[in-house]
Formats: C-alpha cells, sequence, structure tokens
C-alpha cells in the first residue's frame, strides 16, 4: 500500500519557514560570535533558507559546512565592513567636531554604510559553495541601485533588528533571521523580475 501523506496547508508551511528563519537568526548570532565572520553567518544562513523554502532537506550540519566554505573569502568582508563602520565613526565625530562641511560628510559616509549593508546582505542571500565575495559583492552593489525597494526593504529590516535589540536585547538574535530571509525573498523577487 503507498505511504499518502496530505500536503501541509499553506499556513502551515509558511509558518515552517517563519519558525525555520528564526531558528536560523539564532545559528547565524553563534556564527557570528568571531565580529568579522558575520558575512559568513549571513551567507550559510541564507542558503539554509533557500534550501528549506525550495523543499530540499537541511539542517545543522549543511549549515555549518556552508559557514566553512563561506567564511575565507567572507573574514575579508567583515574585516571591509568594520573599516567601513570606522570611517562613519570618524565622520560623525567630523560633524560634532564642526568641522566645515561635516554634516555633508557624515550624511554622505551614514548612506555609504547603508548602502555597502544593503550590498554585503543582497550578496550573501545569493551566495553558494565556489562563489567569488568580489563578484558577488559587485553584482548586489548594482542591484542595490537598480532596485531600491528591496534594498528598502533591508533597510527596514536591519532596523526591525536593532529596534529589537534595543527594546528586548534577546529578540535581536531570532530577528537576524528573519532578515535573511528577507534578503532571500528580496533577491527572488528581483531575480523573477529580470528573467
Amino acid at each position: 500500500m503507498a505511504d499518502v501523506r496530505a500536503k501541509p496547508s499553506v499556513f502551515a508551511e509558511r509558518f515552517g519557514v517563519f519558525a525555520e528563519s528564526l531558528l536560523t537568526g539564532v545559528w547565524i548570532a553563534v556564527a557570528s560570535l568571531g565580529v568579522v565572520t558575520y558575512p559568513a553567518a549571513f551567507a550559510a544562513g541564507a542558503r539554509h533558507l533557500r534550501r528549506r523554502t525550495g523543499q530540499t532537506s537541511g539542517g545543522l550540519r549543511e549549515f555549518v559546512g556552508d559557514f566553512r566554505a563561506a567564511l575565507p573569502g567572507g573574514l575579508l568582508v567583515g574585516l571591509a565592513g568594520w573599516g567601513a563602520v570606522a570611517a562613519a565613526w570618524v565622520d560623525v565625530r567630523a560633524v560634532r567636531a564642526g568641522l566645515p562641511g561635516g554634516p555633508l560628510v557624515g550624511a554622505v559616509g551614514l548612506f555609504a554604510v547603508i548602502g555597502l549593508a544593503v550590498a554585503g546582505l543582497r550578496a550573501a542571500a545569493v551566495w553558494a559553495p565556489g562563489d567569488r565575495w568580489r563578484t558577488l559583492l559587485a553584482a548586489a552593489g548594482r542591484r542595490t541601485v537598480l532596485d531600491p525597494g528591496g534594498s528598502f526593504l533591508l533597510v527596514g529590516g536591519a532596523v526591525l533588528v536593532v529596534c529589537s535589540a534595543l527594546l528586548v536585547a534577546p529578540l535581536a538574535v531570532p530577528v537576524l533571521g528573519a532578515l535573511a530571509a528577507a534578503a532571500v525573498a528580496v533577491e527572488e523577487r528581483h531575480r523573477r523580475r529580470h528573467d
């Protein structure tokens, strides 16, 4: 006799993806404890969520394997990201010091850091083993500019993570997975529009 299983309801399927994204946020947070490992952690988390939405099995073991594969180039991206944050901090200090042109430089610096963060999220959302981070970031930078709607969605997701951390710090951990899921959804939306 054939094994007949009932197809899960749309609600159950979507709630399952939501729950998986929250668990993935915990994995991303733990993998990001190395401070410069956050790009590799997001890449592994996004790949895990792509597997989940594609009805492909995978769990913590696959996440760890993806994290290790993304780590070599991801470390350089993580260092560059912290360098950009340091440059933005210098811009803020220039604004506070009252230097001529400080507010303009501060605004440009802030927008540049936001743009780089969005491009980094978009690159991590499409990462696969064997991909070069430089190539991914260049393409993600173009998509960041050419798809402002998707980019603003990711900025909103990042704001949600920050607000969660400010209100209830432990809540920011699972919300990282929701941000990775948003990045995957934005990239899928962009791909469907341009295929």
